[in-house]
């Protein structure tokens, strides 16, 4: 007599808890069903930085406004800016080298760049100065680090310094290249007041195309370096 099989029970479909997957717990960071089924093509994308400021200004009104100028014929006439030096000499850095450690911290915070040391050429007995000493430090920027920094120069540090009536215009050296001092590194809001042990004064060298002063006087004009009137 052939014996009776036991009939097992269905099995029951695995439940996610079951089969090790975690649910999305509601609250904050927590994402919809239909958020969660999107693939992944469809996730929104981070955005790369885009160009400086300046230099857009540059490429959609400044050249235009040189070539009315100037009538230039050849687009690749049209002067434009290729570096910004930073200069800071310190003769006392001889006696106390601290001055030369605050001087380049800073000047890496107002340029974003780290700055090279300068050293002496000559041996000045008077100066008491030996051959290979630090005595300053400089920078050199180029691309949009010179653009972010040249923006920063004529719209927030310059209206800082007191009694600010604009900048020389006279400060061209015959050739389109522009030189501005400046006796306090206060101004760059990137300084922090109770670090600085000394007051510091810079020099800064804008270099351009332009082949007379002329056209490096529209150049930045048309750039927003306030200029005297």
């Amino acid at each position: 007599m052939a014996k009776d099989t036991e009939k097992k029970p269905a099995a029951k479909p695995q439940t996610a808890k079951a089969a090790g997957e975690k649910k999305p717990r509601a609250g904050k960071g927590a994402g919809s069903a239909e958020t969660a089924a999107l693939p992944k093509d469809a996730a929104p994308k981070a955005q790369s930085g885009g160009k400086a400021r300046l230099r857009e200004h540059y490429s959609k009104s400044v050249v235009a406004a040189l070539k009315k100028d100037f009538s230039y014929k050849n687009p690749m006439a049209v002067p434009k800016i290729e570096k910004v030096s930073i200069n800071i000499g310190l003769g006392e850095a001889t006696g106390n080298s601290k001055l030369m450690d605050g001087a380049v911290n800073e000047l890496a915070a107002i340029a974003g760049q780290k700055p090279v040391i300068t050293k002496a050429k000559k041996s000045i007995a008077a100066f008491k100065l030996r051959e290979g000493m630090s005595i300053g430090c400089m920078v050199t920027l180029r691309g949009d680090r010179m653009f972010e920094f040249l923006d920063r120069l004529m719209n927030v540090a310059l209206p800082r310094v007191r009694d600010f009536r604009g900048v020389s215009p006279k400060s061209f050296d015959g050739r389109g290249n522009y030189t501005l001092g400046l006796k306090d590194q206060l101004i760059f809001p990137e300084i922090d007041y109770n670090k600085v042990e000394k007051v510091k004064g810079m020099n800064i060298s804008i270099t351009t195309t332009a082949k007379t002063d002329a056209e490096g006087l529209a150049l930045l004009r048309h750039m927003g370096m306030p200029f005297r009137a």
